[in-house]
């Protein structure tokens, strides 16, 4: 009889899982884990402990919480996934299997968030949604902007090619919702635009990995979508799924207004001849 073993837990799912648990030092050492997974065995425990600004001691009780036995178990735990071709692959043929596995997990859990509904209420009563995301978190956010569009008026999408955000704030209020899509390697000023994005009174989700945590206390709803791949780059299906079911529910929420609405995009699209026919 073949006796087959569950997959090893994940050194990041492990610290999503355990986060709510972990002491307030603990979680600015996984936080800088978290930072780091790309080079972290490049690093010695003591290092780790300098960069996030804990005891070696805090770094040891991380480990030992998240179920290693110290930082040499780390490492060869980073190096079981950079064999499977993580973070980036090096020689083979990627495992297809694997990774259908990791994307259905990470699908599931982006969309089990309960927050969810708070949010489809949020996009649906605001006056004005404005979405905002950088560099790979743009095209998230563009896809965002482009379903709401289609569930409601007034969604705008930030920044436009030569344009800055601080104008895009000006006008905004109480009565708005602010997106702000932020998965890894953001801009160094991404925390100073929640904090000035929250100043302006406006509701504030942020959509984003697993190391924008820290970033999480400056919005309304934190909406966590991991990006980890079995394969060379990041994965951006739980967040696509996130987005479909923020649109979905958007669009059943504004009930006959929404259904409107589409009809009357559809009528403009066929009376201008912009997308193909299908039929």
């Amino acid at each position: 009889m073949t006796v087959t073993h569950p997959p090893v837990q994940r050194i990041d799912a492990r610290i999503t899982e355990r986060y709510a648990a972990l002491s307030p030092q603990e979680q600015r050492a996984a936080q800088t884990l978290l930072e780091h997974l790309d080079d972290l065995a490049t690093y010695r425990s003591a290092e780790l402990a300098g960069l996030a600004g804990v005891s070696k001691a805090t770094m040891s009780r991380l480990f030992r919480s998240l179920g290693f036995a110290d930082f040499d178990e780390v490492r060869d735990h980073l190096r079981g996934l950079r064999s499977a071709g993580e973070p980036r692959l090096l020689d083979g043929a990627p495992d297809l299997a694997g990774h259908l596995d990791r994307e259905r997990e990470a699908i599931r859990c982006a969309v089990a968030n309960p927050a969810l509904p708070d949010v489809v209420a949020l996009l649906t009563r605001a006056r004005r949604v404005l979405v905002v995301g950088w560099r790979n978190s743009h095209p998230v956010a563009l896809h965002l902007r482009q379903q709401l569009t289609h569930a409601r008026a007034d969604v705008r999408l930030a920044p436009l090619p030569g344009q800055v955000v601080g104008e895009e704030l000006a006008d905004l209020g109480p009565a708005d919702a602010i997106v702000v899509v932020g998965f890894r390697r953001r801009p160094s000023g991404f925390g100073a635009f929640l904090t000035e994005a929250g100043q302006r009174g406006a509701p504030v989700v942020l959509l984003a990995d697993p190391t924008a945590r820290r970033h999480a206390t400056r919005a309304t709803y934190w909406l966590e979508c991991p990006v980890a791949s079995t394969l060379a780059f990041d994965s951006y299906a739980a967040a696509m799924s996130v987005v479909s079911v923020l649109a979905d529910g958007v669009l059943s929420a504004s009930g006959r207004s929404g259904q409107d609405r589409v009809s009357a995009i559809t009528d403009s699209y066929a009376r201008l001849a912009e997308v193909e026919s299908w039929t």
